[in-house]
């Protein structure tokens, strides 16, 4: 009886490993549609492109991107006691726009010179790790506002040159 019962289940694993893997194939191709400039970014992938830009929603929803990095939870909240000056991590905002911008930047600092670089320029200006990976977090939510502007412009522009 268990090792038909581990069969099963194990059958019922690979099914949704195979669904998964389809789905995923998916929302690549949508993503590539809509923003493949986030794809080529380092650490983007399909999943983390999607959340971004359902997350992002449409043109205009942000003044500005410090609103974008409120909004993403990745905007420094300050914690400063006294003449110390610190900064603490923003606990609000959509979590899953702020896991995804975490995903990216666990990413990054395994195989990327450049983060490594900035990881360690952060550390010796007397920041914890935790920190450096903050800064990293509002620094990668940047470039991703400026790409997604970007776009929109020149998707303005497009509109504007048809009509």
């Amino acid at each position: 009886m268990t090792i038909r019962a581990l069969r099963s289940t194990a059958q019922r694993i690979r099914h949704l490993q195979a669904e998964a893997r389809e789905l995923e194939k998916e929302l690549l191709q949508l993503v590539g549609k809509q923003a493949p400039e986030l794809l080529e970014m380092l650490g983007v992938g399909a999943i983390t492109a999607a959340q971004i830009l359902v997350s992002w929603s449409h043109p205009g929803r942000f003044r500005s991107e410090a609103a974008f990095a409120s909004f993403a939870g990745v905007a420094p909240i300050p914690a400063s006691p006294g003449l110390t000056n610190k900064h603490r991590l923003n606990r609000g905002g959509d979590r899953q726009l702020n896991r995804a911008m975490h995903t990216i930047t666990l990413t990054r600092m395994r195989p990327d010179p450049t983060t490594k670089t900035y990881i360690a320029r952060r550390i010796s200006q007397d920041k914890s790790s935790r920190d450096a990976q903050r800064c990293l977090k509002r620094n990668v939510c940047r470039q991703i506002f400026k790409i997604l502007e970007r776009r929109n412009q020149s998707n303005e522009e497009e509109l504007s040159q048809t009509a």
